[in-house]
């Protein structure tokens, strides 16, 4: 089965060779690179064929050879009798000892033999045994893997309020490239909404012919028709999440053109777009997810006056919707916006009315929790490092939304982690730009069914919380965590892009905390050289994880270059709460996040609680 795996990954649909030479299999599996000089590749069945070629079960021989696991195999033999097969009960010891699994241990080990135990015979699973193919099948598995399968379906409380939840939001989604000269596409929506982002961005100006247009106004990016965006998001909005979508509309539009777009959102979206009231009373709380069936809402972001027109929000009734709000003066817009707007506009406005941020104790002062404020990512700073207690209570109650710079024109992104250690909901972030800032966002929102929601921990959903993450002794629950990670081995790692065909990898792990202040830390293994295919380190990183419900735990693969920098080879990014214990495969992902199959790393992982001291 393995086998047949890395075929289809080298090959695709086109059909695989029968007879394979020896320029072939230097480059086994495609984008490898493989010494001949490799310990693998000395092996009798080099030489069986006179052709010079190794064919059927010669190649068979060959690359299981090539791919011998004695990191694997040394774990196998250590619960294994008599280092062939693992019984019913060794295969329990194994997962209760090392892999930390609870209950119904027995019942898991038969449905991993079930499962992954390859005998042809169907002898081994009626025997309730598991061979060392088998084995390695269930390790390289989800049920083998350092992220909890357990996470990966919708598992959380989805009929909180809104403002207890991490919403995946994008900044200027229509823009592909940078913010001043780059394309506007409606492939940026789709994208977004392909990653589960629930938050997104339409700036609308006054287009020709009488259509609003959507582009980053007063810069060169093109320009694309309103209307166009709007069947974009009827079309793709709830593929990935059934949850709602916050709309934030940018108006820049006179009065005629407010007009078209009013229409537009009620003619394109339909029943979709959410535009009467739940209840008529004014709500003491915001909706939950759950509360929102359809496009659920528009969040308009609009320039409005303290007396403007939405003065009371109304709620949606299920999820699939999109909401609409307001954003206050001071936002990232460029250029004045039009002072008055469209009745037929502001009628669209039932959610999430923005409004400008006067301060933590005018707010609370007014307790209007269907008001959003909108930060700048520096005075977020700033607001975190003087005040952090106050943010967290204040996010505990209302909805906020932190934006990038003004000056990331080339479209870089701030880093999130430091707005979501208190509490900030709509972390707007350039989508289209990949790095570590999109890798942490991917890692969050990889949990609860990749819906765009994700639970904040109990300490950011307290509005009379101590929590400040200047101090992580403030936190309500228990001590720290200590988190050891054994980085064993790695697994045909891909060579860099744009490499040369003949370069082979020089590899290293790095393994990445991000979290409150405290918890920030890395570390990295040694760099193997020349050997992409299955390096070996078996050094162990240590941490100290203080406030592990907000920790993200990244893991890097990079190709050590001494005389410039590292070049990115893949990476791997989850929560803290999210990590197997004991021996798991850490799955590594491309750059923009797509999985390269089948490189990964092979660890071992221990978490132990702490006492604080005294």
């Amino acid at each position: 089965p393995l086998l047949c795996q890395v075929l289809k990954n080298c090959y695709g649909d086109t059909e695989a060779p029968t007879q394979y030479s020896e320029k072939t299999l230097r480059t086994f599996p495609g984008h490898h690179t493989i010494h001949m000089h490799h310990p693998s590749i000395h092996h009798p069945i080099i030489h069986l064929s006179e052709s010079g070629t190794l064919e059927g079960e010669e190649f068979v021989l060959f690359y299981k050879a090539l791919t011998q696991r004695d990191d694997v195999l040394g774990v196998f033999q250590a619960f294994s009798q008599d280092g062939k097969k693992l019984t019913l009960l060794e295969l329990v010891d194994f997962l209760q000892q090392e892999q930390l699994e609870g209950e119904n241990t027995q019942e898991f080990a038969m449905e991993l033999i079930a499962r992954y135990e390859p005998s042809e015979s169907g002898e081994a699973r009626a025997r309730h045994v598991l061979s060392l193919d088998g084995f390695l099948l269930y390790l390289c598995s989800p049920e083998g893997a350092i992220f909890n399968p357990a996470h990966g379906p919708l598992c959380q409380d989805m009929t909180q309020p809104l403002c207890h939840y991490f919403i995946s939001s994008s900044h200027n989604t229509y823009l592909l490239e940078d913010q001043l000269l780059g394309q506007s596409s409606v492939e940026g929506y789709i994208r977004a909404l392909k990653r589960g982002c629930r938050c997104l961005e339409v700036d609308c100006w006054d287009g020709p012919g009488g259509e609003p247009v959507v582009y980053h106004g007063h810069t060169f990016t093109s320009k694309i028709p309103f209307k166009d965006v709007l069947s974009t998001l009827g079309q793709y909005a709830f593929q990935a999440s059934d949850y709602p979508i916050i709309l934030s509309l940018e108006n820049h539009c006179g009065p005629e053109q407010q007009h078209l777009m009013a229409q537009h959102l009620k003619g394109i979206l339909g029943e979709r777009l959410l535009t009467a009231p739940l209840d008529a009373r004014d709500p003491t709380q915001l909706p939950s997810p759950e509360v929102g069936d359809g496009l659920g809402g528009c969040r308009w972001e609009e320039q409005l006056s303290a007396h403007g027109p939405s003065s009371r929000p109304s709620w949606c009734s299920r999820c699939r919707r999109l909401w609409p709000s307001a954003l206050p003066p001071g936002s990232d817009l460029l250029g004045p916006l039009q002072k008055s707007q469209a009745k037929e506009l502001s009628d669209c406005i039932v959610y999430c009315h923005s409004v400008p941020f006067r301060g933590f104790q005018p707010a609370l002062a007014h307790r209007r929790p269907y008001e959003t404020a909108s930060l700048p990512e520096a005075k977020a700073r700033k607001l975190i490092k003087e005040a952090g207690n106050e943010f967290v209570r204040h996010t505990a109650r209302q909805l906020t939304r932190i934006y990038p710079s003004g000056l990331r024109t080339d479209s870089s992104n701030y880093d999130p982690q430091e707005m979501w250690n208190v509490g900030c909901q709509l972390v707007a972030l350039n989508v289209q730009t990949a790095g570590v800032e999109m890798d942490l966002c991917d890692g969050l929102f990889r949990q609860n069914a990749r819906c765009g929601y994700v639970l904040k921990p109990a300490f950011l959903r307290d509005a009379g919380t101590a929590f400040d993450p200047n101090n992580p002794r403030s936190r309500a629950g228990g001590g720290p965590c200590s988190l050891a990670i054994q980085v064993i081995s790695g697994q045909q790692l891909p060579k860099v892009a744009g490499s040369k065909a003949s370069a082979i990898v020089d590899p290293l792990v790095r393994v990445e905390i991000h979290g409150v202040p405290t918890d920030q830390a890395r570390q990295e293994t040694q760099a193997i050289d020349n050997n992409g295919f299955n390096p070996h380190w078996g050094e162990t990183l240590r941490f100290k994880v203080h406030v592990p419900e907000l920790a993200l735990v990244r893991f890097v693969v990079e190709d050590y270059d001494k005389a410039s920098r590292n070049d990115f080879v893949g990476q791997f990014t989850l929560p803290f709460a999210s990590i197997k214990s004991g021996y798991r495969h850490v799955h590594l992902l491309s750059k923009d996040g797509t999985a390269i199959p089948p490189s990964s790393l092979f660890i071992h992982v221990q978490i132990t609680e702490l006492p604080y001291p005294e």
